[in-house]
């Protein structure tokens, strides 16, 4: 049996294709990946997080975004749709198009059982190339439960988990606090 090589799709061209496509696909090393549609609970969670942060920011000069901000690493090897991301001061852009950013201070990624290894392994080796990225927040869908990864002075990066509904969640590098009773309200998990 021959295998065919798959098509590696450059940088350039993959931004060729998704700015025409009637559906989202991110963009790592090459390959081209269709996103799938979340579950209630997923776009709850981003919205709540979106909504809580967006309060907290609300006079100070960081914007937040959905998952329809694109954000590309500093290699190009990662174009990506995270489902909230925080930018401070302007955004900067990848090219005149102005659709892709490259200067997020925090991204945060709900969880699913789809993209669980991905969000954790690939996908943040390829967000800790972003020099301005200070935080990284995934969060479970299924329980309570959320990890932070904080990029310290010397560029190692420290893992803090916040587990139950009565805890909260402090992120420094844009002053805001996060309580899991507002970020998991009206979440019914799969246990209950």
């Amino acid at each position: 049996m021959v295998m065919q090589a798959r098509k590696l799709y450059t940088p350039e061209e993959y931004l060729t294709l998704e700015r025409a496509a009637v559906y989202k696909s991110e963009y790592l090393n090459g390959e081209i990946y269709a996103m799938s549609g979340g579950t209630p609970n997923h776009s709850e969670i981003a919205v709540s997080v979106g909504s809580e942060l967006r309060t907290q920011l609300k006079r100070t000069p960081c914007h937040v975004f959905s998952s329809d901000l694109k954000i590309k690493t500093t290699s190009s090897s990662l174009f990506s749709y995270p489902d909230v991301s925080v930018i401070c001061g302007q955004p900067q852009f990848h090219d005149a198009h102005q659709d892709v950013v490259t200067n997020p201070v925090v991204i945060v990624e709900v969880l699913s059982d789809s993209t669980e290894a991905y969000d954790r392994g690939r996908k943040f080796f390829q967000y800790r190339q972003i020099d301005t990225l200070m935080d990284y927040i995934l969060i479970s869908q299924k329980e309570p439960y959320i990890d932070h990864f904080t990029k310290h002075q010397d560029g190692r990066w420290a893992v803090t988990t916040v587990v139950g509904l009565s805890s909260s969640l402090r992120i420094a590098s844009i002053d805001c606090t996060l309580l899991l009773s507002e970020i998991y309200d009206k979440i019914v998990f799969d246990s209950e």
